[in-house]
């Protein structure tokens, strides 16, 4: 993990919050388009989610002049809240559906704790602790309704 200036962090935390929105969005079309209604109003309920998060850390790093960072100038080789391939299944359950967006949590629950761990800058320590406990909460928001849906 690298040591992130508070500009290099906005930019990976809106990028990392951005990827999630869209490939959510890409999920609950596909899901529509093969009438799989459920698990589509999931994946919107988490574009909608992720944007929120997004929009928060924009507003966030209003007046910090940001990098434009070109794809392989960004410290992952994949984006961590979106996940691989395994929910392009057209007959996807809600469960595994719940599964999947809980695994996208972790890892980005861990690429900010990693963040915050590894720097050196005050600030990316404080922003990278409280989006971490932002994404700890959506983990705790996913067993519940984990919980609520059978398997």
């Amino acid at each position: 993990m690298l040591d992130y200036t508070l500009p290099q962090f906005l930019a990976h935390a809106i990028a990392l919050e951005r990827e999630a929105a869209e490939r959510y969005l890409e999920l609950a079309d596909m899901m529509e388009a093969h009438r799989n209604d459920a698990v589509s109003r999931l994946f919107r309920d988490m574009v909608h989610y992720s944007r929120l998060h997004h929009d928060s850390i924009v507003a966030r790093a209003a007046g910090t002049p940001l990098p434009s960072l070109r794809l392989w100038e960004f410290h992952w080789s994949h984006p961590p809240e979106q996940g691989g391939e395994e929910a392009f299944d057209p007959a996807l359950a809600p469960h595994a559906a719940l599964q999947y967006a809980r695994e996208n949590e972790l890892r980005a629950l861990a690429w900010y704790t990693d963040a915050g761990q590894n720097t050196h800058d005050p600030e990316v320590r404080h922003l990278a602790a409280e989006f971490a406990a932002e994404e700890a909460e959506h983990v705790d928001a996913l067993d519940d309704w984990l919980a609520r849906t059978p398997p």
